[in-house]
């Protein structure tokens, strides 16, 4: 492209950006383009655009350029910022702009888009499955361990702690970051600012929860000092990895070799080395043998993270309801299908036996059903399933489980009719699921397949599937009411007023007789970006619905989606604490989150007055819907009749 003539570059332009997009998403890409960043521009990359002069370039603008829609546009941002990282290192000059002035700049574009650098991909990223995504978030990576953590390490060290405190099941990414910038902090010349304390916090909590490990001495030196030590010695190691876990939500590997070697030798102190509640305490002294048996078999220091599950679940009581327990013995002992053992094996490596995983990520789920996440795949629904399952029915999860893991195959029923996941055609997903928990990564597939089938069957009759699908996908306690407020064969709004007042006698304390939700219920939303843009639907559960500490009414919901703190657009920011949240709770006023909803259920035997509810409350739901999802779609009355739900 260098060597063409004026004329032909625009043409050969797009032969290059393609190149540049699949070298962008391998290994080591970043630093091909890097290093060839000098020879793009003077072949003329950026002729013609902002990007030719980066001295004219915002900071505040490469973030929605990263997040387009136009892949061109992603590429050349990207191509851009990796420039101006090598400008800053000296290998490239320009008359317009000093290595100083490039750093300044990518350490404002990192401040501006720390989600890039941390949170799991949103379901605006998910729906640029053209790889644009992906290759921001690499850009990002690779700009961060250039340019070094400084400029951005107090807003980064808050958003680890904003993750955290959701309690997510996977936390590699986090454990991750939080390695690099304990590395990043050895450096004598590091100012760590405000950011210090809390970066202790979650660096200790990780390498050195004790005084026994302070040093990080490795596994062998610190079980040797276990050995030496007393009673009392051991109660103080116990209580200190207690209240590390409980604080972060992350398990040092030297917790885990503390609570093996309490198994064999102080199991009177596992309450204290968990962080026990009473209710916790009780469980682990009725199924001692059990838990033991369940630690020596999941547990391990290059396995800790389910130790945390453990607790949880220990503390949730679900022990003391009667399937679960031989539930359990039956996982313990269960033999893997080849299948899955490999497929276990390939997605997590060789490090722990595909049992061990299988296990710990169940006491995992059990533990924390809210901290399901979907992972960068489009399986909402079966992520939104197996929560609602830990959540509410922790027995039939352990069969599904069972199922998956031994046969290969999940059965389930619609309407009378057998569904096997091994026998139907296809799910959502068009490829296999990655970066999921072991629990999810292996039953997944199956869901994903069961739940397309049911829709499938669902094909020849009138309206939206989800009306006899999610009762029959989730289970019985998914209310047979079913109130849509979207036309599905033109898009177009209907009776949105009767809709939003259906759902405020459903919901809202006020008009449905103070009744508190008893099971969790499923739903969907009209998912929108920052910007209030229409992105898609996605599948959530509405938890419970209640007056936040200030008095006001709030839903609180559980978002599939592995970060539910999102900003929707138009002042619609998803609270995950501060409001009254639980861990993995997402939370809205009740007007806002009633905006979003295109789908819910209700009895309709329960329903409040619908004429209660004031027509101010309505006009201002319909304010935010006009003002984002709604903005390019018809608002018209249903024609006919007004569904009050199936029978």
């Amino acid at each position: 492209m260098d060597e063409a003539p004026e004329f032909t570059k625009p043409g050969k332009l797009r032969r290059v950006l393609d190149a540049l997009r699949r070298v962008l998403t391998q290994p080591g890409g970043c630093a091909a383009v890097r290093a060839r960043a000098a020879a793009l521009e003077r072949a003329g990359v950026f002729a013609g655009s902002d990007w030719d002069q980066p001295d004219i370039l915002v900071p505040a603008l490469a973030g929605p350029s990263l997040r387009g829609d136009n892949t061109d546009t992603v590429i050349l941002e990207a191509t851009s910022e990796l420039r101006l990282v090598a400008i800053a290192a000296g290998e490239h000059t320009r008359p317009d702009m000093t290595a100083d002035d490039a750093r300044r700049f990518l350490s404002q574009v990192l401040a501006l888009n720390l989600d890039l650098l941390l949170a799991p991909m949103s379901e605006a990223d998910r729906a640029r499955q053209n790889g644009g995504a992906r290759v921001a978030r690499a850009v990002f990576d690779y700009v961060v361990d250039e340019i070094g953590y400084d400029s951005v390490l107090d807003e980064l060290v808050e958003e680890i702690w904003r993750i955290l405190r959701q309690r997510p099941i996977q936390v590699d990414h986090v454990k991750a970051m939080v390695t690099r910038i304990a590395v990043h902090r050895n450096n004598p010349d590091v100012d760590l600012g405000a950011a210090g304390q809390g970066l202790d916090r979650l660096t200790t909590a990780l390498f050195g929860p004790t005084e026994a490990c302070r040093e990080d001495p490795g596994i062998d030196v610190y079980l040797s000092r276990l050995s030496a030590m007393d009673a009392e010695g051991l109660e103080f190691e116990a209580r200190g990895f207690a209240r590390a876990m409980h604080d972060t939500g992350l398990v040092s590997g030297y917790h885990a070799a503390l609570v093996r070697f309490l198994v064999d030798d102080n199991i009177f102190l596992l309450p204290e080395a968990l962080g026990l509640s009473e209710v916790g305490r009780n469980c682990l002294l009725r199924y001692t043998d059990l838990v033991q048996e369940l630690i020596l078999r999941t547990v391990e220091p290059q396995h800790a993270q389910c130790l945390y599950g453990l607790a949880l679940l220990l503390d949730r009581g679900i022990l003391h309801q009667p399937p679960v327990v031989p539930s359990l013995w039956r996982q313990v002992s269960l033999k893997l299908a080849p299948a899955v053992r490999e497929r276990l094996h390939s997605a997590f490596g060789p490090a722990v036996e595909p049992e061990g995983l299988l296990l710990g990520g169940l006491l995992s789920m059990l533990g924390q059903p809210l901290g399901v996440g979907q992972g960068d795949n489009p399986t909402c629904q079966s992520a939104r399933a197996l929560s609602m399952w830990a959540y509410n029915d922790p027995d039939y999860l352990l069969q599904v489980v069972a199922w998956a893991a031994r046969d290969d195959e999940v059965i389930a029923h619609f309407e009378g009719q057998r569904i096997s996941s091994a026998e139907s055609v296809g799910g959502v997903a068009t490829a296999d699921p990655i970066d999921l928990d072991p629990v999810s990564l292996l039953v997944v597939p199956h869901l994903d397949r069961i739940y397309a089938e049911m829709v499938r069957r669902c094909a020849d009759r009138p309206g939206d599937p989800h009306r006899w699908v999610n009762p029959e996908f989730h289970g019985w306690w998914s209310a047979r009411g079913f109130r849509i407020n979207v036309d599905v064969a033109t898009g177009d709004i209907v009776d949105l007023d009767d809709f939003i007042r259906q759902f405020y006698a459903a919901y809202h304390p006020r008009y449905n007789g103070n009744q508190p939700l008893i099971h969790p219920q499923p739903a969907g939303i009209a998912f929108t970006d920052s910007a209030a843009r229409y992105v898609g639907w996605h599948a959530i559960t509405i938890l419970r619905v209640a007056a936040d500490p200030n008095g006001d009414i709030r839903v609180y919901f559980f978002n599939p989606n592995n970060d539910s703190g999102q900003d929707w657009g138009d002042s619609v920011v998803v609270g995950t604490a501060g409001n009254g949240e639980r861990p993995g709770e997402g939370s809205l006023p009740f007007a806002q989150f009633a905006s979003r909803l295109y789908i819910f259920h209700a009895d309709p035997l329960e329903d409040g007055t619908l004429t209660d509810v004031p027509a101010v409350d309505v006009a201002e739901v319909v304010g935010y819907v006009e003002r984002s999802w709604g903005a390019d779609r018809t608002l018209r009355p249903r024609d006919g009749q007004v569904d009050h739900g199936s029978p």
